[in-house]
């Protein structure tokens, strides 16, 4: 039985490796692929982008609330995979001639493929293994680092991949799917496992209905959620965009600090993953509000420690500090999910207060940045971001409800 528990724990971890190989990978490499390879305009590349966000936004809802119904069934999973396995193809024998035809009309389908896979289809992956996890007595955080260790080693062998040929990243993608199905056909997961969690397992069993779901609408710390989310997660990513440039400006040249960036980067994801061991212990000791509270603190200090102590090793790291704030983050993201909501909605909760909020956070802070960047320069628009900050996180704070908040009892309530 032990040997069986110790097989899934790595099949988890295996699938998390490898759906986050595809995910590394392409956001690392889709930029230059779309300039170097594809010869697209700035303009145009940014439509694929645009593309990949807005269809993430129609489809996180419907994916949520699809994963709800199906609970432990694996068939959007499996939806997911089926279009990561033609990752491939797509790119080297359809995404060209489509934008050969109509390059507007190329970038549309294919940023909107491509969020099937990735923008909308990673809270899928993230919903289900967590789901998965907790009904057989796993950390979420101990499973979730093998995402972080796939994030390293798609930094340190994609370059030498795109180098000698660039369709090769999306290949790899694709041999990285296949993997992935196999894992996940062969992973079995039943509620029955272990007679404590008889409770919430029944809890699981019970159909999902429009009540259930209107009712997390009805709760402040759904919002108070979003709110924090913009404050973390989107400000996360936002700052994220430009500080390789804005590193690379301190080096006399510019190619020499992208490659100490590039490491930098390196280091930091590994780090990641060490603390990500780490951090479901910790923030079963402060709850999972305050860790998110701590993931805001540090994300601000990070922010506005770029902006005025701008040495080059204090630079590195403000960079380095990631590697605490992301483990915080998303740990304590799904044990507040778990532990104030009715943990049928998880997966609703998650794509609708986390990666909807997130994707409509960046569609608006990205322009915004943008502006104040080349308005007033790096160091003064990172001390405007380190505000909006520090409002979110404030203002998501003194909405949310604590864990400690919610008794069985009232979840039951709520949730009837």
């Amino acid at each position: 039985m032990n040997n069986l528990k110790q097989l899934k724990f790595w099949n988890f971890g295996g699938m998390y490796y490898f759906y986050f190989m595809v995910w590394a990978l392409i956001f690392a490499f889709l930029p230059f692929w779309l300039n170097n390879v594809a010869e697209l305009s700035t303009s145009v590349a940014g439509l694929v982008f645009s593309a990949m966000a807005v269809t993430a936004l129609i489809l996180e809802p419907i994916y949520g609330v699809v994963q709800d119904k199906l609970g432990l069934k694996k068939y959007l999973f499996g939806f997911v995979v089926l279009c990561l396995l033609f990752i491939g193809p797509f790119v080297q024998y359809a995404f060209i001639p489509l934008l050969e035809i109509n390059a507007i009309f190329g970038a549309i389908i294919g940023g909107a493929y491509l969020s099937l896979c990735l923008n909308g289809g990673v809270g899928v992956v993230e919903a289900y293994i967590e789901r998965s996890t907790r009904a057989s007595n796993y950390e979420y955080g101990h499973v979730r680092l093998f995402g972080s260790l796939a994030g390293g080693t798609a930094a340190f062998v994609g370059g030498i991949m795109f180098v000698r040929n660039p369709y090769s990243i999306f290949w790899a993608c694709t041999v990285s799917a296949v993997i992935l199905g196999v894992l996940l056909w062969t992973l079995r997961v039943k509620n029955t496992e272990n007679e404590p969690n008889a409770s919430a397992e029944k809890e699981e069993e019970t159909p999902v209905t429009k009540e259930n779901i209107m009712n997390v609408f009805k709760n402040r710390s759904f919002w108070g959620f979003c709110l924090m989310m913009i404050g973390i997660a989107t400000m996360f990513d936002v700052f994220d965009q430009q500080f390789p440039n804005y590193f690379a400006s301190f080096f006399d040249d510019a190619s020499r600090g992208e490659l100490v960036f590039s490491r930098i980067a390196s280091v930091q994801v590994f780090m990641e993953a060490g603390f990500m061991i780490l951090a479901p212990w910790f923030i079963n000791k402060i709850g999972a509000k305050n860790g998110l509270i701590l993931a805001g603190i540090v994300l601000f200090i990070r922010v506005l420690g770029s902006a005025f102590f701008t040495e080059i090793w204090m630079l590195a790291f403000w960079r380095l500090l990631a590697a605490v704030e992301m483990p915080l983050m998303l740990v304590s993201i799904m044990k507040y999910i778990t532990g104030v909501f009715d943990v049928r909605l998880s997966a609703t909760v998650y794509m609708l207060g986390f990666n909807f909020a997130k994707q409509v956070g960046i569609t608006v802070f990205s322009y915004v940045m943008g502006l104040l960047y080349a308005s007033i320069g790096f160091q003064n628009g990172y001390v405007a971001l380190s505000v909006f900050i520090l409002i979110f996180v404030i203002a998501g704070a003194l909405i949310m409800r604590s864990e400690s908040y919610y008794t069985k009892n009232e979840r039951d309530i709520a949730a009837a």
